[in-house]
């Protein structure tokens, strides 16, 4: 097909696609299935492990004798980041404990225990998604006042956050192929890749207890397809994300539990901040008596508690739970349907990247929330970081040098960093300073970060479109009577542009993309961009299906982008046929 033939039928095609994904969209079912992310009931119900390695295991020096009365805590003497609402950070990719469901709720038993204990001190709450590796950083600086991710306490992590008493406690399961050569974690060596999600307790356990070297990936769907794949030989993973990971036909197993009655699970507080410990612990302590832990402990994560613990203070009741150990043994004799064989390495590939039901019910949240939070963003920061850049190229390019050289300073410092260390500087580092302009919000420092690392970029292209301008085209300028500003403004400036419109929509194609890197800061479920929906959605379902849609929607924003650009370009070098 002939150039320009193609160039008339592109809006054309670009219409048709988003109208294939929309289609896709109205035909999703909305039956609201939640997968992973749903609470799996007593069915699910899992006796303590029998192959449990106890030699870690420590004295409970942490949880404590008592809590202040329920009747006594003073909920408006709490420092909260929203006066009457408890701000909490968490995660939405490690179901059963925390995920968001398809209606864009944060769920999960730690943050569904921590909505009663919120709603005995008579306070609101919010949940945040953002990234683990930022989120004990995020509470110290007081972005948010609680952390809810099942969060292994430890003492590193005290000596920069406080904690409450446990909730939850926690098995670390190694995971492997069935009929593999490694069956617990005494068999460990230099030569295994041991996969673990990057900041977890997993990660510190591999790293500082078995003294080895693990693979570091940044949330457990990824980790696990990986094992899937080959690409590592085992996975050391909280037990709730093994079990409801492992699916028939994937040929992996829990080959050994360890655990430690010393390192329990809780929320994590500001370090120092005393009545939000105490505040916490009296709630969680109210919510275990009247039985509501119990109730959400049996639907969203029934196991047979450890010998010798129990969540709570010392002084809180015991709960009274379903005998797990009976209930798992009489969903073991049930008769059950042959054994499925593994997969075969094309058929999982085909499963894992390729599940058209997946594709369907991921496209309506990426049209929805993703696409318009990704457009905005790159928006926002595209033409802040274009106007930015344009004065940098100017200033780099001046005869006087107090403006040349902060403008090449600015240009390397911002060009040399990575993009998410600039993000976390500027949302974390000036967030608390414009929080009360911002309302504690990040999403558009965001953007301003965005719109910074831009400019250094632009402005570069921009100098280098300028420098390419003939020197005769300022000179006949000059000679015709304009004076030095004037020549640049009007004749050679517009020539340099013109110059660089690739370079640019290369440059605000990287932005899009990079738009995704904000997550890091915290965004509510409607401010995700498209990558962010796609990864929720894989966590719901344990499949990496959704980011493959969301890659592709990424292609419908950047592909035709390309061609309008080369287009114009055309356009302005021929002119009109």
């Amino acid at each position: 097909m002939p150039s320009h033939r193609l160039r008339r039928r592109l809006p054309a095609l670009i219409l048709v696609a988003f109208a294939v994904l929309a289609l896709a969209a109205c035909g999703s079912s909305s039956s609201g299935d939640d997968g992973l992310c749903a609470p799996p009931g007593l069915q699910s119900a899992t006796a303590a492990p029998a192959n449990l390695n106890t030699d870690e295991q420590t004295t409970d020096q942490f949880t404590t004798a008592a809590t202040v009365p329920l009747a006594q805590v003073d909920v408006s003497a709490l420092r909260l980041a929203k006066p009457g609402t408890l701000t909490v950070g968490t995660l939405s990719d490690a179901p059963p404990s925390i995920c968001l469901n398809s209606a864009g709720v944060y769920t999960g038993f730690d943050n569904e225990l921590l909505k009663a204990v919120a709603d005995r001190l008579g306070l609101q709450i919010e949940f945040v998604g953002t990234e683990f590796s930022g989120l004990l950083s995020q509470v110290a600086n007081r972005r948010f006042d609680v952390a809810s991710s099942s969060i292994t306490t430890t003492e590193d992590r005290r000596k920069t956050v406080g904690f409450t008493n446990g909730y939850d406690f926690g098995y670390f399961s190694l995971v492997g192929a069935q009929n593999g050569a490694v069956d617990g974690f005494a068999q460990l060596g230099p030569a295994h890749r041991i996969g673990v999600v990057q900041g977890t307790v997993q990660d510190d356990f591999v790293t500082h207890t078995l003294n080895l070297d693990p693979v570091k990936f940044p949330d457990y769907a990824t980790a696990y397809a990986n094992l899937r794949n080959g690409q590592i030989d085992v996975w050391v993973a909280p037990s709730q994300q093994a079990d409801g990971a492992i699916a028939d036909g994937d040929g992996m197993a829990i080959l050994e539990d360890t655990f430690s009655v010393n390192n329990f699970v809780g929320w994590a507080t500001p370090l120092g901040d005393q009545p939000l410990i105490d505040a916490l612990n009296a709630g969680l302590d109210a919510v275990i008596a009247d039985g509501t832990w119990a109730r959400l402990y049996s639907d969203w994560v029934p196991r047979e508690l450890p010998p010798g613990w129990k969540p709570g203070s010392r002084a809180a009741p015991a709960p009274t739970l379903p005998d797990f150990r009976e209930i798992a043994a009489a969903h073991a004799t049930d008769p059950q349907s042959p054994a499925v064989a593994a997969k075969g390495t094309l058929a999982q590939l085909k499963d894992t990247f390729f599940n058209w039901e997946l594709y369907r019910k991921a496209f309506p949240e990426l049209l929805t929330t993703g696409l318009p939070n990704t457009i905005i963003l790159a928006l926002a920061s595209g033409v802040i970081g274009t106007i930015a850049g344009m004065l940098l190229a100017v200033a780099g390019l001046s005869r006087t040098r107090w403006l040349r050289w902060p403008a090449r300073i600015y240009t390397d410092v911002f060009r040399g960093l990575p993009a998410v260390v600039v993000i976390l500087i500027i949302g974390l580092g000036i967030g608390p300073v414009v929080k009360n302009f911002t309302g504690g919000n990040p999403y558009w420092l965001g953007a301003l970060a965005l719109a910074l690392l831009a400019a250094a970029y632009i402005g570069e292209i921009f100098r280098s479109g300028i420098q390419s301008v003939e020197a005769g085209q300022l000179e006949a300028a000059r000679a015709l009577g304009f004076p030095y500003r004037q020549s640049m403004a009007l004749v050679v400036i517009p020539q340099g542009v013109r110059r660089v419109l690739p370079a640019l929509m290369n440059q605000f194609i990287v932005l899009i993309k990079d738009s995704s890197l904000i997550y890091f800061l915290g965004l509510l479920a409607s401010q995700r961009e498209l990558f962010a929906v796609g990864r929720d959605l894989n966590a719901q379902t344990g499949n990496l299906s959704p980011l493959v849609a969301a890659g592709l929607v990424y292609l419908l924003l950047t592909v035709p982008l390309t061609h309008l650009v080369n287009y114009i370009d055309t356009r302005l070098r021929t002119g009109k046929a």
